[in-house]
């Protein structure tokens, strides 16, 4: 070996060991890192999965407090619809009584079983001052002395029980209407 061999491989030596050295710190770090690296990978896995599982049960209990609202939003809902049939079945009783009862009434005046008639001012049917100093005798069933009655025509008879038909089958839609109104603003709000 020359010289120059012998001073190339005495330059090349330090080189080589401190490549080999450069090399395994290299290596050694890298596990080192890699190591670490993998230990919060898995911290972060574990913090992920803690909060996946939080975050489920969360969306869990939100879930149930839904249904369990809608639940009692349903069984509200159902308990006015039952009150609500039975007001609209008392309703339909009431007007059919009422129909039954004037469709009675038509009957007894159509068969001239029942009269209507008015009491009439005996003053307004005699000229003034002219009474002829006679009254009227009092019936058997009345305590108005003189009172002068005029039976109405069978046609303005049926015409005035259709007026009270009428007004009876208002009368009790506008109740029913206005039990109806009660129950919807008296149900109880859930917030």
């Amino acid at each position: 070996m020359s010289a120059l061999g012998g001073r190339l491989i005495a330059l090349a030596a330090p080189m080589l060991v401190c490549a080999i050295g450069a090399w395994a710190a290299w290596v050694w770090q890298a596990n080192v890192y890699g190591a670490q690296l993998a230990g919060q990978a898995d911290d972060f896995g574990k913090q992920m999965a803690e909060r996946d599982r939080v975050y489920g049960r969360e969306r869990e209990e939100a879930a149930a407090a839904a249904l369990n609202q809608l639940e009692e939003q349903q069984e509200a809902r159902r308990a006015l619809e039952a009150r609500l049939q039975d007001q609209t079945k008392t309703h339909w009783k009431e007007m059919n009584d009422a129909q039954q009862a004037q469709a009675r009434l038509r009957d007894r005046l159509a068969t001239a079983d029942l009269r209507l008639s008015v009491l009439v001012d005996a003053g307004a049917l005699a000229p003034q001052g002219c009474d002829g100093g006679m009254r009227e005798a009092t019936g058997t069933g009345g305590v108005v002395h003189g009172a002068v009655r005029a039976q109405l025509d069978r046609a303005h008879t049926q015409r005035v029980v259709a007026i009270t038909d009428e007004g009876d089958r208002g009368l009790i839609a506008l109740e029913a209407c206005q039990g109806y109104v009660r129950e919807i603003n008296h149900r109880p709000q859930k917030h």
